[in-house]
């Protein structure tokens, strides 16, 4: 019987997603330089393609849930976003936060989001992260693992 359930749940979700709709899946993204990521993602906006969140979206990756529509972004059990401030490299090497950058960062991401990072003091050096059901409260769930094209991630 859960087979059956499963089959069929399966088949009503592919039966929602066009044939021509390609799909990005994030699964393991550490993040980087946030130039790249805005770059990255006004592609990725303008292709159409939905997004699967499927693992680790960390730093600059989280910069999808700005650039990409909404309703185009799903997330699974999996998924797991990390916030921090933005930061360059000082004359010694080590991080220094860059207030402008993280300011700019913070106001892409959704108001839902910007809440939750508010209500845990801000963007700082600290990593936080946004899982579970409250993410899952804030994005649609997504089931179909095997619909990303796992030669085709978001980030390469």
């Amino acid at each position: 019987m859960k087979l059956l359930t499963g089959l069929l749940a399966a088949v009503l979700l592919l039966a929602g997603v066009e044939a021509s709709q390609a799909v990005v899946r994030i699964a393991d993204d550490r993040g980087g330089r946030i130039g790249t990521y805005v770059d990255r993602y006004q592609g990725l906006r303008s292709s159409g393609e939905t997004v699967i969140i499927d693992g680790l979206c960390a730093s600059a990756c989280t910069i999808v849930l700005g650039a990409v529509p909404h309703d185009r972004i799903c997330v699974t059990s999996h998924a797991n976003l990390g916030f921090h401030a933005a930061w360059d490299f000082g004359a010694n090497g080590r991080a220094i936060m860059n207030a402008e950058a993280t300011q700019m960062l913070y106001s892409m991401y959704p108001p839902a989001v910007r809440k939750w990072i508010s209500a845990r003091g801000g963007l700082t050096q600290r990593m936080i992260f946004l899982r579970g059901k409250q993410l899952q409260a804030m994005y649609r769930p997504c089931y179909l693992d095997a619909q990303a094209s796992s030669n085709k991630p978001a980030s390469r």
